[in-house]
């Protein structure tokens, strides 16, 4: 029964990009219903299935909240995962963080800068990922720090920032009621930022507007477009160039914006001249005419944007699909004005952010690079180091510092909120090398597939039990709030990482113990702020209703809802040619099918969060999509149990015969752990973004009897939480 003293705490969601504003309403300390207000600029009252109901796992029982040290110490060679609780022991935070911090001092001491590596956390808060980044370049003088965005929007942040000189979402997410035409290409927009979708099928039923969707999947916005361009997987540049082809031909382009605002127009043009709508059909599958409509479509509208997530940017040549979707926006001037735009869709609350805190091994908070000397010193001299003292030389990358396991490379790992266990690609391989750290520690709320392998664990709050902010994917700053008294000993991120950074800098005499004392993560803001011009005028107090979108240069700027309106940060918009490079692994006699992963309207990534909830009951087990026409020649019915195999490694699962793919392609969620699409994806990168190719690798299958394995209920199992 209620009682007059219910709160009602307003927050923001903490799962998809979108940033949903939410009311938490609470009574003794647990939420019992969560709604949203109609007036949000965001999200207009909506909500999806995990912002409304998917909020039960802070109450799991399978939930840390207390610190945990690993009761046998282990050895590099011989590291197991652990999930049972039998094998910790619970401690003090005294003696939790001391531990740490001995142990990660040892390290450094004996193996320097480039022992030391950290992956900071998309789902934390601006604050902590600014302080986290800050502990490791400041007191352990190494740039091995970064965190998923390495393994989603890495590509789309190189392209962006080679033609634009920017790397961020170009509009707001709610101008799509003013837009004529959309292209969606790589995102099943309606299960991964389904708020979007459904202003975006609001523009269509209200006043009209037109849809592309280019994905090898007939993903549920095809139900509502124009145009479906079900491509083969990989060949985004050919599809895209082709358009361009077409655009050029027929002087479809915006000749003003060009002269005005671009650069290398003439040498673009001439690399797209191979590009005809019979050579892009050759390659993609996708029809030469359907190509030219496109083209026509996207070219004479009045304003058009592309949106676009994993399925541009996890590929060999990520970088180079981006550039051709950009190469669009430039050649028709559909970018700089309200309702059009580049719009990378980020997969997670706070990617944006912690991407703008510098949780990358590149680039400082701000997107000031770490081998910038003017940059470096400006640095130096706000975090109290000596000159010279912060390291000039570009960290490893998330796979990178796997790959780099090993007692001349990256000996100890610090792990705060992700679960690079179920992320990676190769999964067999990655855990291989996460036997071999010397010590690994694990922030977070759930021993998850990547905490298993923990020395000590540091129990983190959840979203509704710390304050902070959040930047979505549209670059909207706002408050999360904290609704509610952490449960157990669980403590903020930003508290556990000051109280650590403080004993790291006593034991190895850095100067700056007091640099890590804040009373609230706004002080911390303020500092991050003060080197971060895009955020130089954002205060606690100007976001306390209504968050602002960067850039925010003072306090007296109103935001910027969309980017680009004059000029670019590079000046021109630089045109880039292209050529199509074909996947990294083709399919062949011996692995016939094309592999393509993704994610589900219940789920969320590595499944720490979602499958701790009922949401969990929803969507219990993973499942490989395969069109009727592979499955009748394979003689494969609808739910029965196969194996599916790649080079690297094999899973067991159930099939689902749908129209939802396309011929010779395969789709699996990668939420599962029991079913991990990571074990058969492949590690190659772009060369660039050192983004990893999870969307396209060659696999077979088999039919499998579940009498014969040694666990018949195998499908059934959730893991080893």
């Amino acid at each position: 029964m209620l009682t007059k003293d219910t709160r009602k705490v307003p927050t923001i969601c903490p799962f998809c990009g979108v940033g949903c504003n939410l009311d938490l309403h609470i009574q003794d300390n647990f939420i019992f219903k969560v709604t949203s207000p109609f007036e949000s600029i965001v999200n207009k009252g909506n909500l999806c299935v995990k912002g409304r109901f998917g909020y039960d796992f802070i109450y799991n029982k399978r939930r840390v909240t207390t610190p945990l040290i690993r009761k046998h110490p282990q050895k590099p060679g011989q590291r197991t995962q652990a999930f049972d609780r039998s094998e910790w022991s619970e401690t003090s935070w005294e003696e939790a963080l001391e531990y740490t911090a001995n142990r990660l001092v040892e390290i450094y001491q004996s193996g320097g800068s480039d022992a030391m590596a950290v992956y900071c956390c998309a789902k934390a808060t601006n604050e902590d990922n600014y302080l986290l980044q800050k502990m490791y370049r400041v007191l352990f003088r190494t740039n091995n720090i970064d965190h998923c965005t390495r393994l989603c929007h890495a590509a789309s942040v190189v392209g962006l920032q080679k033609a634009l000189g920017s790397a961020a979402m170009s509009n707001t997410a709610a101008e799509v009621a003013d837009t004529d035409v959309f292209i969606i290409t790589g995102s099943n927009t309606t299960e991964t930022h389904p708020i979007i979708a459904i202003q975006m099928i609001a523009a269509v039923e209200k006043h009209g507007a037109k849809i592309i969707v280019v994905d090898p999947r007939r993903v549920e916005m095809v139900n509502h477009a124009a145009l479906w361009l079900a491509e083969r997987p990989g060949s985004d540049v050919a599809v895209f160039s082709g358009m361009a082809h077409v655009i050029i031909k027929e002087e479809l382009y915006n000749r003003n914006f060009i002269e005005d605002r671009t650069e290398n127009f003439e040498q673009f043009c001439r690399s797209m001249e191979k590009f005809t709508p019979e050579y892009a059909e050759s390659i993609s599958g996708v029809n030469r005419d359907t190509i030219i409509q496109a083209a026509r479509m996207y070219a004479n509208a009045n304003r058009a944007a592309i949106y676009w997530t994993l399925g541009i940017s996890q590929s060999t040549h990520g970088t180079d699909n981006t550039l051709s979707l950009i190469n669009l926006a430039l050649l028709t001037g559909h970018i700089g004005k309200h309702g059009t735009g580049l719009n990378p869709l980020r997969g997670q609350n706070n990617v944006q952010g912690a991407s703008d805190s510098g949780a990358m091994p590149w680039h400082y908070p701000g997107y000031q690079e770490v081998e910038d000397e003017e940059t470096v010193q400006k640095f130096e001299k706000m975090w109290l180091i000596e000159h010279g003292g912060l390291n000039r030389i570009k960290g490893l990358s998330t796979t990178e510092i796997l790959a780099n396991v090993g007692k001349d490379g990256i000996r100890s790992l610090y792990i705060m909120g992700e679960n690079p266990m179920m992320s990676e690609p190769n999964l067999n391989e990655a855990h291989l090398h996460m036997q071999n750290l010397e010590f690994v520690v694990a922030q977070d709320l759930f021993i998850n597939e990547s905490a298993a392998y923990a020395d000590v664990f540091l129990p983190a709050v959840s979203f509704a039990e710390k304050n902070g902010t959040f930047t979505n994917t549209d670059r909207r700053v706002q408050l999360v709030r904290k609704a509610m008294t952490p449960l157990g000993n669980s403590r903020a991120d930003w508290e556990i990482i000051g109280d650590l950074a403080t004993r790291i800098a006593e034991k190895i005499g850095r100067n700056q113990s007091s640099g890590w004392i804040y009373n609230h993560p706004s002080e911390i803001f303020k500092e991050m702020g003060q080197l971060v011009p895009s955020y130089r005028g954002i205060t606690y107090d100007r976001i306390d209703r209504v968050g602002l979108q960067t850039p925010v240069p003072n306090e007296d700027h109103p935001g910027t809802p969309f980017l680009f309106e004059e000029s670019f940060p590079r000046g021109r918009g630089k045109f880039h040619p292209l050529d199509f490079r074909s996947i990294n692994e083709e399919t062949d006699e011996e692995y016939p099918y094309l592999l393509n992963t993704g994610r589900l309207l219940e789920h969320w990534h590595g499944g720490t969060l979602t499958r701790n909830s009922w949401l969990d009951d929803l969507y219990p087990e993973g499942y490989v999509e395969i069109h009727p026409s592979d499955a009748q020649k394979l003689e494969i019915n609808d739910l029965q149990a196969v194996k599916v195999t790649s080079r690297r490694g094999n899973v067991i699962l159930r099939a689902k015969v749908t129209e939802k793919t396309i011929p010779g392609v395969f789709f699996i969620p990668f939420h599962f752990a029991e079913a991990a699409a990571n074990m058969l994806t492949n590690d190659a990168m772009d060369p660039e973004a050192k983004i990893p190719e999870f969307k396209a690798c060659s696999v077979k299958i088999k039919k499998v009897d579940l009498t014969d394995l040694p666990f018949p209920n195998v499908l059934q199992q959730r893991g080893r939480y």
